[in-house]
């Protein structure tokens, strides 16, 4: 049996000649840029996050740079996210000329340390970026409690989260800005790249919007310096097409989980600590194990398409050398990036396909 990641194919259905039509004609007419296809997609993916606005980007990275630049975030400011999260989140800081500082991962969740903010949090301190790692949502409450005590902005990643939620409420509600990523590898993909930005703020709103479209305020009418990011018309089609199979996906992903919690939970490994509060959507199935490299080649001959996030951490990648972090320095975020291996979590994984990772995983053991 071969077990993949991806399964493209699936993920549009079986009666995709609507899909298909549409993407030709707006192909042979030229509609690319800013057509209805952009409004109907953001307007209809607001309404799923529960969200008063979504505007465009290119990108998940762009989206976190527009958002700290509508917040006026930039040299001399800092902000603080997490050592274990892919490189995006903390280039985007560095891209508006601010500082990143880093706390490290919490042991069980594999998500911020919380307990590690507030020493961090000086008066240069701006915003905070929560990382939705793996589709679980971040302790919201804490850090919603300790923004608005210092009078910081949340800017949440949920790059990995699309529907992920936190006492019924969605991620990306929470802070002022919700960042999206829809990058092919995610729960709601694209057929190339794309992202947006979410937000309750109606002036806020407004302002992506104008950074978005190189400042304009109405045809070449520029009244603010901005950026040409986005979204574009085909990959909207395509994403509002798959909009309305991203519930149904995600609990398939949490019934997949379910049975691998159940069949390798009496083995030595770890997995992502759950908590009855939230909805997890699984982007990634996560295992912790001292012998995740032995384990992935193992996998491997098996035909078992495993990957590795991230295998080294924000403060020991060469692209950020000069921020002068030092090893050992977030040593629990250094132990995930040695420990942990996504198992493949497809929404249409059958239970044989299922099975078949489980019983190679204890076989190994």
């Amino acid at each position: 049996m071969k077990i993949t990641r991806y399964a493209y194919s699936k993920q549009f259905g079986i009666d995709h000649d609507i899909l298909f039509e549409d993407l030709r004609r707006m192909i042979l007419n030229g509609d690319y840029v800013l057509t209805k296809e952009v409004t109907v997609f953001l307007n209809n993916f607001s309404n799923f996050i529960q969200a008063g606005f979504a505007c465009g980007t290119n990108s998940g990275t762009d989206a976190l740079i527009l958002a700290m630049k509508v917040l006026n975030i930039g040299p001399g400011d800092e902000v603080i996210t997490q050592a274990n999260t892919f490189n995006a989140t903390v280039a985007a800081i560095k891209f508006v000329g601010a500082t990143p500082v880093l706390v490290d991962a919490d042991e069980n969740t594999f998500l911020m340390n919380v307990a590690q903010i507030e020493e961090n949090i000086s008066s240069r301190c701006k915003a905070i970026i929560p990382v939705h790692l793996y589709g679980k949502p971040s302790p919201m409450e804490q850090i919603t409690e300790l923004a608005s005590k210092h009078n910081i902005y949340i800017i949440e990643d949920c790059a990995q989260a699309h529907g992920s939620k936190l006492n019924g409420k969605n991620v990306g509600t929470f802070g002022k800005i919700g960042c999206y990523s829809f990058h092919p590898s995610k729960n709601l993909a694209a057929a190339g790249d794309g992202g947006c930005i979410v937000t309750n703020d109606a002036e806020l709103f407004e302002k992506c919007q104008q950074v978005s479209s190189l400042g304009q305020k109405g045809q070449n009418n520029h009244v603010v310096m901005g950026f040409n990011s986005k979204l574009d018309a085909l990959q909207a089609r395509i994403l509002d097409w798959k909009l309305p199979f991203l519930s149904g996906w995600n609990i398939a992903r949490n019934q997949i989980a379910d049975r691998y919690y159940k069949q390798l939970s009496q083995l030595p490994i770890k997995f992502q600590q759950r908590a009855s509060n939230e909805f997890h959507t699984y982007h990634l199935l996560t295992i912790r194990t001292e012998k995740r490299n032995e384990l992935q080649e193992f996998l491997k001959v098996k035909n078992i398409d495993t990957i590795v996030r991230y295998p080294t951490p924000i403060h020991l990648q060469k692209a950020f050398e000069k921020e002068g972090w030092k090893k050992n320095q977030f040593p629990v975020a250094e132990k995930l990036a040695n420990e942990l291996l996504c198992l493949p979590i497809r929404p249409d994984m059958s239970t044989d396909e299922i099975d078949y990772v489980c019983d190679n995983v204890k076989h190994f053991f």
